[in-house]
């Protein structure tokens, strides 16, 4: 049963980094070089689709980790998966403080009342989004590892 959860959790830990490596290196940059209104249009719809389902998927997967942590305390690798579910934590932390309030706000966005800020609070998602795809990928480097 342990090397069920071990498997079902690192595959979607995988999906979720997936999933955010996209739209920051993929999804974003094609929006980017959109004409503005269409740009400005497809980042609300993002964040609207996204920001429904992300939530889950971060909680799921700290949940999925901490219960792999508890359940493989006395494994081999448990200390990597420790690690991973901070980093999950790090990573939850990083999007209530730093990214939801952001997309919050560029989710009602329409051209007609987005404010005149709106690439620089974006741009600055960006950034943020960029760190919080790291940490994701080093949590799930570590979970990766914790399977061998």
């Amino acid at each position: 049963m342990l090397n069920a959860l071990e498997v079902f959790t690192t595959v979607v830990v995988g999906l979720m980094v997936g999933v955010e490596f996209s739209v920051a290196f993929v999804i974003n940059p094609i929006l980017n070089a959109l004409p503005e209104d269409s740009a400005q249009l497809g980042h609300a719809h993002g964040g609207r689709m996204l920001g429904a389902v992300m939530p889950v998927w971060y909680i799921g997967s700290l949940v999925l980790a901490a219960v792999w942590a508890a359940a493989g305390r006395h494994h081999a690798g448990a200390g990597l998966v420790v690690t991973a579910a901070g980093l999950l934590i790090l990573s939850v932390v990083m999007s209530i403080l730093l990214l939801v309030p952001i997309n919050n706000r560029n989710k009602a966005w329409t051209p007609e009342n987005r404010p005149a800020d709106w690439k620089e609070q974006l741009n600055r998602w960006n950034r943020f989004h960029y760190v919080r795809v790291a940490v994701l990928i080093a949590a799930f480097a570590l979970l990766v590892a914790a399977l061998t």
